[in-house]
């Protein structure tokens, strides 16, 4: 195939992308009403194969293709509100409640230190989450006040860290960002092309290829969870690859393994789930990292717990509680064998095997091959039904390049969307399929490139008599002259 129509077939395959996503978004287009699901199967069909033609083309070219099919998608996502995902309505209402001067880990939105925050685009009759009557006399202790609200779970208080709270109060002040989606879904898609950008000047200065970072820029994943659903988790993503690249190139410089140490602190307190790559880095000057990460991540949560104390913890353990992992409903592959506490101690064991390896054996020179080993088995071993999730995997496959492991990016879409009609799985079965498969995709995958590699060595011809003679000569004596 010729330059001209790989570069052509590329961009086709990339405006198919950008129109799926159109069409996943905004249903009034969708005149079949076609599930999600099969759109977003045939955006990742796309999108591989635009990937899989990009390989042969030159590299300014392909730099330009990777930018301008990300913001091409990221566009097509901003284009509607929300539709997979309606947790930036808590984004928007943190940030108002912050702007009003008030901490937002003090109150329940359904407060009523809070009804004076209230208006006609959070707080409507039509709204899906609504705080009756009955609970406001059932739960006097909660003192909240009735309403329906687009705020999910309007009684309970905020999950997100210290960092994330920043960043809506930040996005707060943008224009109409008190009453429109819009400016939050693209502020986030923002940051997720500014991702794109340092994934290719980072894999630039590594020495490898940076087609890879269309593996991050073209993805349905980060389309719709940054230019859609503004998932907090894309800033988090891209602090944690900041960290990971300095810390990466650091060796002994020790003012950037305490700047890249800061960052991971920093990514962490954005969104738990980048301590998933602690492991893989705390192979090289373990405690100026692990003292640099646990003093940003210290020094944030600061004056919020001099506000509030111990209400800093927000909602993280009632999320535990409800998502089940602490009564062990919840793992969909463990389930499959044990269940209750049992199935708990299960996953707890097999994570701190896998935690406990990617210390010993993980490359400090490529911390992101650890870090996408754990954060994969933290998904298969959690099976967490929100795709939003496999952000930081997505990131991580592009500074690695193994594309096997973006099947678990791929199944926790199915694990979001399990229904099918008829093909429907009954009970949780789904969620074992949607993390099991990519579990066996990433092991044939692994299967396959040893076995390369073992052709590839074999068919390397033996270093001859004569050569291995000279050369055991050469140590003995050195080189001769010229």
């Amino acid at each position: 195939m010729s330059e001209k129509l790989r570069v052509a077939a590329t961009g086709l395959l990339l405006a198919v992308l950008a129109g799926l996503v159109l069409l996943v978004v905004r249903p009034s287009l969708n005149p079949a009403q076609v599930r999600p699901l099969p759109l977003i199967a045939l955006a990742w069909i796309a999108f591989l194969t635009a990937a899989w033609l990009l390989r042969q083309l030159p590299l300014r070219t392909a730099a330009g293709l990777i930018l301008l099919g990300g913001v091409a998608v990221q566009a097509a996502a901003v284009s509607a509100p929300p539709r997979l995902s309606d947790d930036l309505y808590r984004y928007i209402w943190d940030g108002r409640v912050q702007a009003a001067g008030i901490d937002p880990y003090a109150y329940v939105p359904a407060a009523r230190q809070l009804t004076g925050l209230r208006d006609e685009f959070l707080w409507h009759p039509d709204a899906d989450y609504c705080v009756r009557q009955r609970f406001v006399s059932t739960h006097p202790a909660a003192d909240v006040s009735t309403g329906c609200t687009a705020i999910n779970r309007p009684t309970v208080p905020t999950i997100y860290p210290p960092v994330a709270e920043a960043y809506f109060l930040g996005v707060h002040y943008l224009p109409s960002a008190d009453d429109s989606t819009t400016p939050i879904q693209a502020s986030t898609a923002g940051v997720a092309v500014l991702i794109t950008v340092l994934l290719m000047a980072g894999l630039s200065r590594l020495g490898r290829d940076l087609r890879l970072a269309a593996l991050w820029a073209w993805c349905p994943t980060v389309a719709l969870e940054a230019g859609n659903s503004a998932h907090v988790d894309v800033l988090a993503v891209g602090i944690a690859a900041a960290a990971l690249l300095l810390l990466a190139t650091a060796r002994g410089r020790t003012r950037q393994t305490v700047l890249g140490g800061v960052l991971l602190g920093l990514a962490i307190a954005t969104k738990v789930t980048p301590v998933l790559t602690v492991p893989a880095v705390l192979r090289r000057r373990w405690v100026t990292v692990a003292l640099a990460a646990g003093g940003a991540f210290v020094t944030v949560y600061i004056p919020h717990v001099l506000a509030v104390g111990g209400k800093v913890i927000g909602f993280l353990p009632g999320y535990l509680q409800q998502e089940g992992y602490e009564n062990g409903t919840r793992f969909g592959i463990i389930g499959l064998f044990v269940t209750g506490k049992l199935a708990t101690a299960v996953a707890v064991l097999i994570l701190a095997a896998v935690a406990m390896a990617v210390l010993r054996y993980a490359d400090p020179d490529r911390p992101w091959q650890g870090a996408l080993v754990m954060t994969a088995a933290a998904l298969a071993v959690t099976t967490p039904r929100y795709e939003w999730y496999a952000l930081l995997l997505v990131m991580l496959v592009a500074l690695d390049g193994r594309v096997e492991w973006l099947a678990f990016a791929a199944g926790a879409f199915y694990a979001a969307e399990p229904v099918l009609g008829r093909y429907t799985l009954p009970g949780q079965l789904h969620l074992a399929v949607a993390y099991g498969v990519p579990v066996l995709i990433v092991t044939v995958g692994w299967l396959v490139r040893r076995e390369l590699a073992r052709r590839a060595d074999g068919a390397r011809p033996a270093p001859s008599y004569r050569l291995v003679t000279r050369e055991l000569n050469l140590e003995r004596t050195g080189p001769s002259g010229p």
